[in-house]
C-alpha cells in the first residue's frame, strides 16, 4: 500500500519513492551507495522474493551494483538471502540466480488513534499486514478544568499510549525494540513539527501532550482527520488528481483535505478545522452527525433510540431527523467545496455505514439549492478504524520514503509471526 503523491510531515511520496532523489545526481560515493541501498529496500518493501535481475529492472542499477547492495543489506539486517532459482525449482539451466526477500524480523510499524474517548493501537509489518490491534477507553477529560488536572490528564494519555503500544507489540509477538516508528493521531490541529496550539482551556494541548517522549521509537503526530484522509487516499480508490475532503462525522466535524495530491495543513495545522461553521449563517455548527442524531433523537424519540434504525422502520420523527441531518451535511459539503474546490466529500468513522439515507437527502438538497459544480458525496467503506489505519499508512510512508533512516533489528529471538 503506497501513498500516491501524498505529503505527510514534509515527505512527498509517489509509489514509494522520494520525489527528486535521483542516484545519478549523487555527489559522493557514500551518498551514491546510500541512495542505491534505499532504492533496493524500497523495492523489497513492495514485493515478495525477488532476483537480482528484478531489482535491476525496478531500480535501473547495474548487476554488480545490485549484488553488492544486496550483500550489504543482508549484513545490515534489511534483507535475507533465500534459495537460489535452481534450488527453488525456478530454473534448471545456466547460472542460478541469487534471490532475496525483506527480513520479516527487520521491524514493524505502529498506528495509534489517541482519540478523546478511546485509544486504538495497530501493529503492522513493513508491508502493511496487520499483526495485532487493541483498543481501550481513554482517561476522561470532559470535566477537567484547572491546569493541574490538565497536566494529570496529559500524563495519563501519554502513559496509556505507551502501555497500549507495549501490549499491542506483545500481542503481535514483538518487543519494543522491533518498532521502527509509530504514527499517533490526535483530535487537535497539528503543525508540521507535530505540535498543537493550546486551544480553549488547553484542550488541544491535552489531546496532544507530547507522545514523542513517551514511546520507544520514532514518533509522528498528526491530526486524526488528516490520517483518515491518508487512509482514504491509500485504500479508498480515489483518483490521485481528485480533490478529496475526508470528514470525521461522529462527535465533531473535522476534515482532512488532499488537493492536487498533497495533504493540506496550514502553518498551525488548522486546514480542515470546522469551527468556521458556527459563524456562517445557515450552515450550523461543527457538531458531528453522530452527536446531532443522538441529541435530536433524544429530544424527539426519547433516550436510547437509534434514529437510523427507527427511520428505516418508517418512523416519521426519525425520518424528519434524517432530513435535517441531510440538510446540514449538504451545506457542510458545499462550504468545503466552495472554499477548496473539492471534487468529493467522504464522510468517515463509525457512523459512516448508517449515512446512506442522510447522504441521499443531502444530494437532493445540493441538486435543488446549489449551482454546479457540486461535490460528490460518499460514505467511507473503511470502517471505524479508518484513523488507526491511516496512522499505519503514514508510518509506512515514512519508512518507504527514507528506509535507511531506520535501523532494523539485526538479530531476533522472536518466533515467526503467524498469520
Amino acid at each position: 500500500m503506497t501513498l500516491e503523491l501524498c505529503q505527510v510531515h514534509g515527505v512527498r511520496v509517489k509509489a514509494g519513492y522520494v520525489l527528486g532523489m535521483d542516484p545519478r545526481g549523487a555527489s559522493s560515493p557514500q551518498l551514491l551507495r546510500r541512495l542505491n541501498a534505499g532504492a533496493v529496500v524500497r523495492f523489497a518493501l513492495g514485493v515478495g522474493e525477488f532476483a537480482a535481475a528484478e531489482a535491476m529492472s525496478a531500480t535501473g542499477l547495474t548487476w554488480p551494483t545490485v549484488l553488492g547492495v544486496c550483500d550489504g543489506l543482508v549484513a545490515d539486517g534489511w534483507l535475507e538471502e533465500v534459495a537460489d532459482s535452481r534450488a527453488a525449482g525456478l530454473t534448471s539451466k545456466g547460472r542460478p540466480a541469487r534471490r532475496y526477500r525483506l527480513r520479516e524480523a527487520a521491524g514493524v510499524v505502529a498506528g495509534l488513534d489517541a482519540g478523546q474517548h478511546h485509544f486504538t493501537a495497530v501493529v503492522a509489518d513493513l508491508r502493511g499486514r496487520v499483526l495485532a490491534q487493541l483498543a481501550v477507553d481513554a482517561p476522561p477529560v470532559d470535566d477537567v478544568a484547572d491546569m493541574p488536572q490538565r497536566r494529570r490528564a496529559a500524563g495519563a494519555r501519554r502513559a496509556l499510549a505507551a502501555s497500549l503500544l507495549r501490549e499491542a507489540l506483545a500481542a503481535a509477538g514483538r518487543s519494543e525494540g522491533d518498532a521502527l516508528i509509530a504514527a499517533v493521531a490526535v483530535p487537535a490541529p497539528v503543525d508540521a513539527r507535530g505540535l498543537s496550539p493550546r486551544g480553549e482551556d488547553d484542550y488541544w494541548a491535552t489531546m496532544n501532550p507530547g507522545f514523542a517522549g513517551a514511546l520507544p521509537c520514532e514518533v509522528v503526530v498528526e491530526n486524526d482527520a488528516n490520517l483518515a484522509a491518508v487512509a482514504e487516499q491509500a485504500r479508498g480508490g480515489h483518483p490521485s488528481e481528485a480533490g478529496v475532503a475526508t470528514v470525521l462525522a461522529g462527535e465533531r466535524l473535522g476534515a482532512g483535505v488532499i488537493l492536487d495530491g498533497r495533504l493540506l495543513r496550514g502553518s498551525r495545522g488548522g486546514v480542515g478545522e470546522m469551527r468556521f461553521l458556527g459563524i456562517v449563517e445557515g450552515v450550523g455548527t461543527a457538531e458531528g452527525v453522530g452527536a446531532l442524531a443522538r441529541d435530536w433523537g433524544r429530544e424527539e424519540l426519547g433516550d436510547g433510540v437509534d434514529v437510523f434504525a427507527a427511520a428505516a422502520e418508517g418512523d416519521p420523527s426519525a425520518l424528519a431527523i434524517v432530513d435535517r441531518l441531510g440538510d446540514r451535511v449538504a451545506r457542510v459539503a458545499e462550504a468545503l467545496s466552495s472554499l477548496l474546490d473539492i471534487d468529493r466529500v467522504v464522510f468517515a468513522g463509525a457512523i459512516a455505514p448508517a449515512l446512506g439515507p442522510v447522504l441521499a437527502r443531502a444530494r437532493e438538497v445540493m441538486r435543488s439549492e446549489f449551482q454546479d459544480p457540486v461535490p460528490e458525496l460518499a460514505a467511507s467503506a473503511l470502517g471505524p478504524d479508518i484513523v488507526a489505519m491511516g496512522a499505519v499508512d503514514a508510518a509506512l510512508a515514512r519508512v518507504r520514503a527514507e528506509p535507511l533512516a531506520f535501523a532494523p533489528r539485526r538479530t531476533s529471538e522472536i518466533s515467526p509471526t503467524r498469520t
